[in-house]
């Protein structure tokens, strides 16, 4: 059975609307997909183990902390900056503190700067990889190791790269629900 004008019409708008919706819902995923494969906008890979390869030339690592507006903890870099060679792996230390009669969850989110070093900067093992939980009063230390590929130096734009700074951002999430059913718990238990 053939669609008359109108019916195309609509049945072509249709489906352009179901296919522009489900580009849209696919691009969140795979702009995040594509950052992390190739750096770009400066988001570090992620590696297994640290690199086979150490160079005599050595890179500056930066580290830089901030939290998001209405984020109640403290956050900060236990160290401002490390000099290591070129594949060595790095162990950089972060201090967060809840300094609320609350239990709070934060989750962070990362890039390195300058840009063009984004796909040479890699974390082998970060606080950033999973949500964080801090109980009122609570100070942590959370670790991050990480090493520089050492392919930056033959890479057109990487090979002029002497610091990079490595920052992170803590924003607030809602509690698991473990914590929120203990919260329940305790609630109950106090009336």
């Amino acid at each position: 059975m053939a669609l008359s004008g109108p019916q195309k019409t609509l049945a072509q708008t249709v489906s352009v609307v179901i296919v522009m919706g489900a580009m849209a819902w696919a691009a969140v995923p795979f702009y995040d997909w594509f950052c992390r494969v190739t750096g770009f906008g400066g988001v570090p890979g992620q590696a297994e183990v640290g690199s086979d390869e150490i160079l005599d030339q050595t890179i500056k690592v930066r580290f830089d902390g901030s939290l998001n507006s209405g984020m109640a903890w403290e956050f900060k870099p236990v160290e401002r900056e490390m000099e290591l060679r070129i594949g060595e792996t790095g162990l950089a230390f972060y201090e967060a503190y809840n300094p609320t009669d609350r239990p709070i969850a934060g989750q962070a989110s990362y890039n390195v700067t300058p840009y063009s070093a984004g796909g040479f900067f890699e974390k082998i093992e970060c606080f950033c990889f999973t949500e964080q939980v801090l109980q009122p009063g609570e100070r942590v230390m959370m670790p991050v190791s990480f090493y520089v590929d050492p392919e930056i130096v033959t890479d057109a734009n990487g090979k002029f790269v002497h610091t990079i700074t490595l920052s992170y951002t803590f924003y607030e999430i809602d509690l698991p629900e473990s914590y929120a059913a203990l919260d329940q718990d305790t609630t109950t238990d106090l009336n």
